[in-house]
């Protein structure tokens, strides 16, 4: 029989996470975050302040901050209308001197995001303008397969907010 071995995941980890509770990690990382979530809309809601919070704290301006969080809220509702109610997300913030990044990773690779045939100022729409959005905040967001889902990137660059 063999001794136990204290592995990696018995020691603790280089940056300890802010909150680890079921169903919402938060581990901060230099210049940002990783938050690995079941999209709830409790979580959602954190994951909103959490990004405005953190983004807002860069030193970029609050303009930055709300058109991060609204990206991050775009890009997770659509992960959740896409693979269901409480799918596993992860969200990523990295700053840097230039721009910040938000990244949402879900695990369909399939179920990629597109854009409805209506145009983005359609006063009957109740939803939908979520891409459109996307486009008009960080134009050139890709979306990566990666071996467990995909996960879509959307870079906004500070000095245009910073200075509206």
């Amino acid at each position: 029989m063999h001794a136990a071995h204290p592995g990696p995941a018995a020691s603790a980890p280089a940056h300890p996470p802010k909150v680890a509770e079921c169903g919402f990690y938060l581990a901060i990382r230099p210049g940002g975050f990783v938050l690995h979530m079941s999209a709830s809309p409790e979580h959602m809601r954190r994951m909103r302040d959490r990004v405005f919070e953190a983004v807002a704290g860069f030193g970029v301006g609050e303009p930055v901050a709300e058109a991060a969080r609204l990206l991050a809220s775009e890009l997770v509702g659509n992960a959740v209308r896409l693979c269901g109610p409480w799918t596993p997300v992860v969200v990523q913030i990295v700053s840097k001197p230039d721009h910040v990044q938000v990244q949402v990773h879900d695990p369909e690779p399939g179920a990629l995001p597109g854009r409805r045939a209506d145009p983005p100022d359609n006063e009957d729409l109740e939803s939908g303008r979520g891409l459109w959005i996307l486009d008009a905040l960080a134009p050139g967001w890709t979306v990566e397969p990666t071996s467990v889902g995909k996960q879509i990137t959307a870079t906004l660059p500070c000095g245009e907010f910073a200075a509206a």
